[in-house]
């Protein structure tokens, strides 16, 4: 990457700086291969964030089937993260796991887990389990919230059985003719998922992220405190793929001697490590022994670390130079926070970074944790909190001594509840992935790049005032 001015003696963030399109040679934004090629089985870069508020089984496996990572945050005991690693290695890769609910629960209950919009259902079960029919979300959007599921069952809604489609194409034309946007996956005669129109079309537009087994792939955070090498030792063992060791000062004597244990273990995983926002913390926690770096210092929506401390440094700067320093070492980086629209991910592309993480902007899917709510003008939203704040410390701590957790509660940073609204065009994850992914292969191919390391070499950044950056914005439309 190159500076078109040549490069500032101040730091920058995302909207100080923008591309320069330059002499290319990719026609099309299919011919971007946008795999990170950091270690880790993804095929897009993009990691949704290790935030309770982002990131759960559900939002893990569905990022994995477009290529990307989910990260389970380091909250969960033990146990419930070992029931989560195995939920995601036993889910569908070609088609959704299928949202079951009984027969008795009702039209709310549904609305709490899906919208009522095309490609979005619900499988209705019987008490012992098996499957009654299938009702589409899109019959609940007028339909009284007290009212049961059995009264919308749909036993003879045509169903796509997995024999018979041979792949996502074929899926995605039977749909077609058939004029479905959603339908159950049968085989043998037994549910085993859903697939929606749009589902099949990405299926045939993006590839998983896989284990060795075939199974889609998933990370899992530590933290520094306690027995470090035994969880990480059983997280691994529970299915783990990439195992990161987080925490808000990532370059402190604690980090780096949890990240020294983790890789003595031999785990034989990506280990990544953070955050840090300079070369020197690079170098430490690479010499420790980890192999990806998790870049960032309050950038986050969810974040008040700049304005409580001061600490923190400008994203772009920070990812710019974490990476030159991890590349001399042979490791990679992560862009973790500060991501607000898709220019921010290509920036941080281009500054060198492998793969981006995205927090908040991941809260408000239909996938992320919690059930879907509903404001007095019918809005769906979801409730999204910072990871360093009160209802973060009450979730991490709640086991301790009741003088030590007040202790705690005391300084505690962070926005402990916001309200993140699903945008109605795009409410899943994989909307946003879709819209996100575009506009990267499109900035690829504006630099002339077919894969992420000639984007980073290729890229020219340009630095701009307030007013070019509010210039690039589309006005609102009245």
């Amino acid at each position: 990457m190159k500076f078109l001015q040549g490069k500032p003696a101040h730091d920058l963030t995302y909207s100080d700086v923008f591309l320069a399109p330059s002499r290319s040679t990719v026609a099309s934004r299919f011919d971007a291969n946008l795999a990170p090629g950091d270690g880790t089985p993804a095929t897009i870069p993009l990691v949704s964030s290790n935030m309770n508020s982002v990131t759960g089984p559900r939002l893990a496996a569905a990022i994995a089937r477009r290529g990307g990572l989910g990260v389970l945050p380091q909250d969960l005991p033990l146990q419930d993260l070992d029931e989560a690693l195995h939920w995601i290695k036993a889910q569908p890769i070609a088609f959704d796991t299928a949202i079951e609910l009984g027969a008795d629960r009702t039209v709310a209950d549904a609305l709490a887990l899906v919208p009522a919009a095309a490609g979005y259902g619900i499988a209705v079960v019987d008490a012992h389990g098996a499957p009654m029919g299938v009702v589409d979300a899109q019959r609940l959007q007028d339909a009284l919230p007290e009212a049961p599921l059995a009264d919308f069952l749909q036993p003879a809604l045509p169903s796509v059985d997995l024999d018979e489609v041979r792949d996502a194409r074929a899926a995605f034309d039977l749909m077609a003719q058939a004029q479905l946007q959603f339908a159950p996956v049968v085989h043998n005669g037994h549910l085993v998922g859903t697939i929606s129109r749009r589902g099949a079309l990405r299926s045939t537009l993006y590839a998983p992220a896989l284990d060795a087994h075939g199974r889609l792939a998933v990370a899992a955070a530590i933290g520094i405190n306690g027995d470090v090498g035994a969880k990480a030792r059983a997280i691994v063992e529970g299915g783990a793929d990439v195992l990161v060791v987080d925490t808000a000062h990532g370059h402190q004597m604690g980090t780096i001697r949890a990240v020294e244990t983790v890789a003595a273990l031999g785990l034989g995983v990506p280990i990544v490590a953070g955050n840090v926002v300079t070369k020197a913390g690079v170098r430490d926690l690479v010499n420790a022994g980890a192999t990806i770096l998790k870049v960032g210092v309050g950038p986050g929506a969810m974040c008040t670390t700049r304005m409580m401390t001061a600490v923190g440094r400008p994203q772009f700067s920070a990812v710019l130079d974490a990476a030159e320093a991890a590349r001399e070492l042979g490791a990679h980086v992560w862009a973790d926070g500060g991501v607000r629209y898709p220019r921010d991910v290509a920036l941080a592309l281009a500054a060198g970074a492998q793969s981006v993480m995205i927090g908040s902007w991941f809260a408000g899917t239909v996938e992320a944790p919690g059930a879907i709510a509903r404001d007095a003008q019918g809005r769906a939203y979801k409730e999204s909190w910072g990871m360093a704040s009160a209802k973060a410390v009450n979730e991490r701590f709640r086991r301790i001594d009741p003088y030590e957790l007040a202790r705690k509660q005391l300084f505690a940073e962070g926005i402990s509840s916001s309200t993140i609204y699903l945008d109605p065009l795009r409410p899943s994850v994989e909307d946003l992935i879709d819209m996100i992914v575009s506009g990267v292969r499109s900035s690829m191919t504006y630099a002339g790049a077919r894969d992420l390391p000639a984007f980073h070499d290729r890229a020219v950044v340009g630095i701009q005032s307030a007013a070019g950056y509010e210039e690039g914005k589309a006005l609102p439309v009245f």
